[in-house]
């Protein structure tokens, strides 16, 4: 099935669409993440490197990393025929924060990716959706010889709740992403669904 399209003889299936986040820390694969599962050409707004920015931008972990997120990475996936992703990359460094709030605007959930070499740097990230209530999947990007760890092991260095669900990944597989990504969505459902009865009660 085309996005947009119907099967000959069925009516056209007017999709429900969801807006999910991919947050993190500098470097931590959220451009990689969004390009390898997009349907589209990904919208990317990436700007080299410079040396006016290696006193606030840390590659040490990511030293071949050549550009950066300025602004946001956009991407789209049908996971159904009925059911559309609106993937949006947030910009991983701090001076670029700002611009957090209004990406989140209506979001489903979020992916916060993680780095184990760098585990510091999706702190704020998880602060950030906890803070606000966003249901968000802990998502660690499993970088070529980046040492391997236990799921429960991150996530007790993490100090998640145990609610959020922490899964190991490969930003560059679609399959991978794909996963991920259905996690964010059932993940968000399952909150909305225990704020409804907790209302009711």
């Amino acid at each position: 099935m085309t996005f947009g399209r119907s099967e000959r003889g069925k009516p056209p299936v007017e999709p429900v669409t969801f807006k999910i986040l991919v947050a993190g820390g500098f470097g931590v694969g959220k451009t990689t993440l969004v390009g390898a599962v997009s349907e589209i050409r990904p919208l990317r707004t990436e700007e080299m490197l410079t040396e006016a920015g290696r006193p606030v931008d840390d590659v040490r972990g990511v030293e071949g990393k050549h550009t950066t997120t300025v602004a946001m990475d956009f991407g789209r996936i049908t996971l159904r025929e009925d059911l559309v992703l609106y993937l949006f990359g947030t910009p991983g460094q701090e001076r670029f924060w700002f611009m957090w709030d209004e990406l989140a605007e209506g979001a489903l959930g979020a992916v916060v990716l993680a780095d184990t070499r760098r585990l510091e740097d999706c702190f704020a990230a998880v602060d950030y959706f906890e803070r606000r209530s966003i249901p968000f999947v802990m998502g660690v990007n499993c970088f070529e010889g980046a040492d391997r760890y236990p799921a429960e092991t991150v996530r007790q260095a993490l100090d998640l709740d145990p609610d959020v669900p922490l899964v190991l990944c490969d930003a560059r597989d679609r399959e991978s992403v794909k996963e991920v990504l259905i996690g964010v969505v059932q993940h968000a459902m399952t909150s909305a669904a225990r704020r409804r009865a907790a209302v009711a009660t």
